[in-house]
């Protein structure tokens, strides 16, 4: 404001000021506004569980898993990579009574399902009390002999940790307003939870000639891996990244299972030449988890009439959801359980000697000719 020769004050008139204060202000209400919508609708549930009656899309495993494990309210959790995204969490509630989040991430390496576990452990389902009561974690041998620091994806480290003022990245990110906000508002399908991560594949997928049509085996390696190859790599991802959160919480039971992948799986380990190395990791695995009195170990590697009927596969290992079922049933009656030292039952000695029967004595050649 200026003042007139008679001392009143006049309006400033500059256009072109008023204009950069005018989209100033509009600026400053936009992102406020932005803040709040996404800080109340949070579909990441980054601050919050999920708000009822909204539409929320579940679809992004690195960015959404974290949050879910702070703040949705579960009793148990399913830890894996794609093989376990289709089962069900309805059936845990059925079959055990379980209260029961899938967690799952794609190719998951140890360090995966380390990065999770210090969410749901210091979530405030275990803060309040409310204790985690089993973690269903599959292990998938090959990734454990990677680095105890490798991911699949780099990780969003800001949805990973307790540092707000990088939450930014997250408030004002366009693709969590168009995508997970209005997209959801405009066309609601909200993600099943119970089901959430299913793998796309539909029933004409799982066929022996779709499996076949896609796979390739590799050439023929001469030079046999030794039989203690992965066990180094192994020890130091238990160490680092699996056993920590078995001993620190003694009241979660750790269920362990090992999936079963395809025949073709065990064709490329054949060719690949580490039979004896991929069989010893196993066998350690399954022996240092079981010396835990609150893990369970469950074998189904070995199952002969899943693994060589390719019909029950979509690819060389990722299996029919109809199995997913099987394994849950198997946890609830101890089917297919590997017996501690000591106890009676099949030990891993006696499932990985009926394994490998069935990889040495499997037809690979009249399998891959006949497509």
């Amino acid at each position: 404001m200026k003042k007139d020769t008679t001392g009143r004050k006049q309006q400033n008139t500059n256009p072109f000021k008023r204009t950069i204060l005018f989209f100033g202000d509009f600026s400053a209400a936009a992102v406020l506004l932005i803040t709040a919508l996404v800080v109340y609708v949070d579909p990441f549930f980054h601050y919050h569980g999920p708000l009822k009656g909204f539409p929320y899309l579940v679809d992004n495993q690195l960015s959404q898993n974290p949050g879910m494990a702070a703040h949705m309210e579960y009793d148990s959790v399913i830890l894996g990579s794609s093989m376990t995204v289709n089962f069900q969490t309805t059936w845990f509630k059925e079959l055990m009574g379980l209260n029961t989040v899938k967690l799952s991430y794609s190719s998951a390496y140890p360090k995966d399902q380390a990065n999770i576990m210090d969410i749901i452990f210091q979530s405030p389902n275990n803060r309040n009390g409310k204790k985690i009561k089993k973690v269903f974690l599959g292990v998938d041998v090959l990734t454990y002999t990677g680095g105890v620091e490798e991911t699949k994806y780099p990780i969003p480290e800001y949805l990973y940790d307790d540092n707000y003022v990088n939450d930014i990245e997250y408030i004002l990110n366009k693709d969590v307003i168009l995508n997970y906000i209005l997209r959801p508002i405009a066309d609601p399908e909200p993600t099943d939870l119970s089901n959430v991560y299913a793998s796309w594949w539909t029933e004409e997928y799982y066929s022996e000639e779709w499996v076949l049509h896609n796979y390739t085996s590799p050439e023929q390696v001469k030079e046999e891996a030794r039989p203690g190859a992965y066990l180094e790599a192994a020890a130091k991802n238990l160490d680092v990244n699996i056993c920590p959160y078995i001993e620190e919480n003694p009241d979660t039971e750790f269920v362990i299972f090992f999936p079963p992948y395809s025949i073709l799986f065990w064709n490329d380990v054949l060719k690949e030449n580490h039979l004896q190395a991929t069989i010893e990791e196993y066998r350690y695995l399954a022996e240092r988890l079981n010396a835990y009195e609150n893990v369970e170990v469950y074998f189904f590697p070995d199952r002969e009439d899943v693994i060589c009927n390719l019909n029950n596969y979509a690819d060389y290992s990722h299996y029919h959801p109809k199995f997913n079922r099987y394994m849950a049933e198997c946890f609830a009656n101890k089917s297919c359980l590997v017996a501690k030292e000591g106890q009676k039952g099949k030990g891993i000695d006696d499932y990985l000697a009926h394994m490998e029967e069935i990889v040495e004595g499997f037809d690979y050649e009249g399998l891959l000719e006949g497509r």
